[in-house]
């Protein structure tokens, strides 16, 4: 790799006379610089460097040049660092510039698949080029995002489809097949990643051949890994990165070692993600894989020699009731589950029907294990099912026991599956063990990492405390360009009348603005119920506003109709709270029904409560309202994209108000300009709308 010098070969000037050449000489003085690396990368970021060619409306921002200079310290001295950087600071630059320039191995690791597509394809492509490093960049990431040619092959001799959609689905794969170099289903543009083909074409850790597989040199998975080990720069997710650490599965296990810059971008998912695949889960999706794959290799290898339907229908009978043994009530109680419900452990595990589930799925998996043993050496595909068919007999066993010490089960529970997960309550001890291995720099960053100066939010789950954090707030000018309004005497959150309050206000802001608004709920529940009611608002008052309402349609048409018209309001629960970006004058209200505080009775919740309890500690302070205030600075993230944004924040909730800790969640807000009252609210959105007009 060219290193930082060879790159940019920075001129000797005067460092003061460098910085009082920034944007008419006003940023406040960095200190003295740490070393080479350092200087570099201010070069990159001059008026007249390689960034300001890249990008004619490039200007030098202090924050991002506070950011990227801690960055390039925290490369060069093999240090972690944790920094929070608020909207607009340019963090992804400010990282991947001194990653590029340090000439060093390095692993970027991100919250999406999608925000994995934008550094890869977009952002280091760009930052390579205009700073003539040109380095090696690799796309790692998980089994299910390539095809598997062999599964592929199998599913058109099986010719076995859930329905006539499917079929059409993998007709197209097929035509795209053979022209795909890497094989990543993000190619096909409008196939949803949670299409019912791709675990049908796609492999698992359970289901690979491996070097057994007549396909294995043309590998998608492999070639990619290959690719990756290669590379200088490879970019992943914090979910392959988790998974990798307990199936060592996915190629990082490998690769980190040999890297000596990890970055993590939108760290504030980290924890969440760890705690999701560190953990031991058995799902009803995974016994009708496996049952699915047993029934078509048994047919197709082994005809005759075992009752495969019999076997197949027992993983199916098992699975089934699992799910009901873990619905309990709520399979019974003819309500409609809209995506996934986390359920207590105990509650369930306590009934009787609940230990007979399990040892049905031990049963049934057992009897296929002892099939396939018999006829293992017949094709590679049974040998990969006898040891699934172990591995499934063997979780059976270990949710039947009690769990790990230290260690919190639950039930995720939705329309059509059932999961039953063990996990640790953080990554704190997976963090640490990484941290004590072979030196290396680690840098952490988001937007939102915690409401005091420590970002202990962040760093103490994550096993960070030791780490050097900084906070770099945005240089938008928020008290010019947007409004907080939080109405006093509003039903409270607890009320029947809340949901509709919250519709009534927002359909009378949206009228101001003639849409161009989100309204973001805390439940799924919520939701529902304001856009129903701002329907009806709509409606009675002839206002010609389309309600644009989650899981109506995939997230990014539902984003893309709201684009398209701006006589729209979006209503949207958790996975329109971030990673949503709309700048300019498309999106100039965001009402939020209420704050944001963890369900109680989570397991997850319950267990960190009680963790905290027993030390002694403060749960609602250190706990609930921090979460709160991390969920509220993401969601009022959405309004203000660009530094020629402007809006109005909106929280229905009167404790925001009225209770002590809402000066705290305030704070924890960009300083964003209060209003008194409706009136002064609607002045700012027809103000806003006349601006526009």
């Amino acid at each position: 790799m060219t290193t930082a010098i060879e790159a940019l070969n920075p001129p000797d000037a005067d460092l003061d006379d460098w910085l009082d050449a920034l944007d008419g000489g006003s940023p406040p003085s960095p200190g003295p610089l740490a070393d080479e690396l350092e200087q570099a990368v201010l070069a990159a970021f001059d008026v007249d460097g390689p960034l300001a060619r890249l990008d004619p409306g490039y200007k030098p921002r202090e924050p991002q040049l506070q950011m990227t200079r801690a960055v390039a310290r925290a490369l060069s001295r093999r240090q972690a660092l944790v920094v929070e950087a608020g909207t607009g600071v340019g963090k992804t630059f400010a990282y991947l510039v001194p990653a590029l320039l340090a000439g060093s191995r390095a692993l970027i690791s991100t919250a999406t698949k999608s925000l994995q597509d934008q550094l890869f394809l977009r952002d280091l492509p760009r930052l390579t080029k205009a700073l003539n490093t040109p380095v090696r960049l690799a796309l790692l990431k998980g089994r299910s995002s390539y095809l598997c040619l062999h599964r592929m092959k199998e599913a058109r001799l099986s010719g076995e489809f859930p329905d006539r959609r499917t079929a059409l689905s993998l007709a197209r794969i097929e035509r795209w097949a053979l022209g795909t170099a890497s094989g990543d289903f993000a190619e096909i543009d409008g196939l949803d990643e949670r299409s019912p083909i791709i675990p049908i074409v796609s492999s698992s850790r359970e289901n690979c051949l491996g070097q057994d597989c007549p396909d294995w040199k043309a590998c998608y998975v492999v070639k990619a890994r290959r690719e990756a080990m290669e590379a200088d720069v490879v970019v992943v997710n914090h979910h392959l990165f988790f998974a990798d650490m307990t199936l060592r599965d996915s190629g990082v296990a490998e690769l980190l070692p040999s890297v000596e810059i990890a970055i993590f971008d939108e760290a504030h998912q980290l924890a969440e993600a760890g705690v999701q695949f560190l953990g031991t889960l058995l799902g009803t999706a995974a016994l009708l894989d496996f049952g699915r794959d047993l029934l078509a290799q048994g047919l197709a290898h082994a005809r005759g020699v075992h009752d495969w339907q019999a076997l197949h229908g027992g993983i199916e009978k098992a699975a089934r009731e699992l799910r009901l043994a873990a619905a309990g009530p709520l399979a019974t109680a003819g309500r409609e589950l809209r995506g996934m419900l986390k359920l207590g452990w105990k509650e369930r595990a306590a009934q009787p029907g609940f230990a007979a589930a399990l040892a049905g799925v031990e049963a049934a998996t057992a009897a296929a294990l002892e099939a396939l043993t018999a006829v293992r050496e017949a094709a590679p595909d049974f040998a990969r099912l006898c040891e699934r068919a172990q591995e499934l007999r063997d979780l059976a066993r270990t949710f039947a026991a009690e769990p790990d010490p230290g260690d919190v089960r639950w039930i995720d529970i939705g329309p059509h599956a059932a999961r039953l997960v063990q996990s640790p309550l953080d990554i704190r001890e997976a963090m640490q063990q990484q941290l004590e291995g072979p030196p290396k720099a680690w840098v952490f960053t988001s937007a939102t990492l915690g409401d005091d100066e420590g970002l202990t939010w962040f760093t103490e789950p994550a096993g960070l405390t030791d780490a050097e954090v900084l906070r770099v707030g945005s240089p938008f000018d928020y008290p010019a360009n947007a409004r907080l309004y939080v109405p006093r005497g509003f039903p409270k959150p607890s009320e029947p009348s809340h949901p509709a309050s919250v519709a009534l206000l927002a359909s009378r802001l949206a009228r101001a603005l003639g849409g161009r608004s989100f309204v973001l709920t805390t439940t799924l529940r919520n939701l529902q119920a304001v856009a129903d009611a701002l329907r009806e608002r709509f409606e009675e008052g002839g206002d010609a506003i389309a309600v644009l309402q989650q899981g109506a349609a995939p997230k990014r048409v539902l984003l893309q109709r709201f684009l398209d018209n701006p006589r729209a309001v979006l209503v949207g629960s958790a996975s329109f709270w971030e990673g949503i970006d709309v700048p300019g004058d498309a999106l100039q209200c965001v009402v939020i029904d209420k704050l944001p505080f963890p369900p109680p009775n989570d397991p997850l919740v319950e267990a960190r409560v009680q963790r905290l309890e027993a030390q002694g500690r403060n749960a609602f302070a250190e706990y609930f309202v921090a979460e709160a205030a991390i969920a509220l600075k993401q969601g009022a993230g959405r309004l203000i994209r660009t530094e020629t944004d402007r809006g109005l924040l909106v929280v229905c909730d009167p404790r925001m108000a009225g209770m002590n800790y809402g000066r705290r969640l305030r704070a924890a807000l960009p300083p964003m300009t209060p209003v008194a009252n409706e009136a002064e609210a609607l002045a700012w959105l027809q103000e806003l709308n006349s601006d526009r007009a």
